[in-house]
């Protein structure tokens, strides 16, 4: 699927106040951890994540997507009363109903002739966001586009400390609780709009994706808990990110090893994701900036942030070539091409 009339013409962000060690979480379980043989520090040694943040208890997702959107707005120029589009992305929603989008575009004050509406895809959903968006763009339906993501993990992974301090847990709930305990919290947006009135120019080439659907047990999520099979998900997140590689590399003309890609901008989970992806595919991992250390796994807002601090550090620079790429539960696997 290519794209020739889109650009990601700003992003905005905002990062959580609380900083949650990995050390933290675990001596809120400690006992548990002692019962069970477990040495402290396994959460960091296997995961690679080190810290995460928190918002205050009660932030609603729709606050922190609005927070971010307006900070997107402002480093775009653009007034709120051009957006013709707002999509939320988040897995994190302020209610069932109505949609999490409409919650944000109505702290935004966005103008009634906005099309606001949520889609949901796991940790792709922001990937599916901007590809759903440049999809309008492109076929003339709107100009300007709200792409916007807030998560939060401190409700999921606080219920999960819960059920592991349970006196009858055992080391099978710590590893199936145990992708909970990764979970970060942040907020996430990108104005995306037609070339013609980028400044910018950072031109969306096109996506491709991938899906392996049989495996849609690997990972099973709610607002309190997410039970997650971490090694089928490492042995088949891996092996669907494997297979899609080819169909982008086709696509978009990268030869083996992809010399023409300067950054690769991915989804963040864990070390071992990154380290086995990188290895079968013969990919440079030093040209991927790794923020899962200091933030955790951000959800859908993971792949976002990333690009946004990237930018703010002076990583990612105008001209160079992008390759975001994503894997979620589901399975789906999303590869876009961005030149920057």
């Amino acid at each position: 699927m290519r794209f020739e009339n889109t650009c990601i013409e700003a992003m905005g962000y905002v990062l959580p106040p609380h900083v949650m060690t990995s050390n933290q979480l675990e001596e809120a379980f400690r006992p548990t951890l002692d019962r069970l043989g477990l040495p402290p520090g396994q959460l960091e040694k296997l995961s690679g994540v080190k810290e995460r943040r928190w918002w205050d208890p009660g932030v609603q997702p729709s606050t922190v997507a609005a927070m971010a959107g307006e900070r997107a707005l402002e480093n775009a120029g653009i007034p709120k009363e051009k957006v013709d589009c707002l999509i939320n992305t988040s897995v994190c929603r302020d209610y069932l109903e109505p949609a999490t989008a409409s919650m944000a575009a109505g702290k935004m004050g966005l103008p009634r002739s906005a099309f606001c509406f949520d889609i949901a895809n796991a940790c792709l959903g922001f990937l599916n966001g901007i590809a759903l968006a440049a999809n309008m763009i492109e076929l003339g339906q709107i100009k300007i586009a709200l792409v916007v993501d807030g998560e939060s993990s401190r409700e999921p992974v606080s219920a999960t400390i819960h059920r592991l301090n349970n006196p009858l847990s055992t080391a099978d709930t710590f590893r199936d609780n145990f992708a909970t305990l990764t979970l970060g919290s942040g907020a996430v947006a990108a104005v995306v709009m037609h070339k013609d009135l980028s400044r910018n120019k950072h031109k969306v080439n096109g996506v491709v994706m991938r899906s392996a659907t049989e495996f849609n047990q690997l990972c099973l999520g709610n607002p309190t808990e997410m039970k997650a099979d971490p090694h089928g998900l490492l042995v088949h997140g891996v092996g669907l990110a494997v297979e899609t590689w080819p169909f982008a590399a086709d696509e978009f003309g990268w030869r083996p090893g992809a010399p023409e890609v300067d950054e690769f901008v991915c989804h963040q989970v864990s070390l071992s994701h990154f380290t086995h992806t990188f290895q079968q595919l013969e990919l440079p991992l030093e040209k991927a900036l790794l923020t899962f250390p200091y933030l955790g796994n951000v959800g859908p807002a993971s792949l976002p942030l990333t690009l946004a601090l990237g930018e703010a550090q002076g990583r990612i620079t105008k001209g160079k070539e992008l390759c975001l790429f994503g894997v979620g539960s589901g399975l789906g696997c999303v590869v876009m091409s961005v030149s920057w």
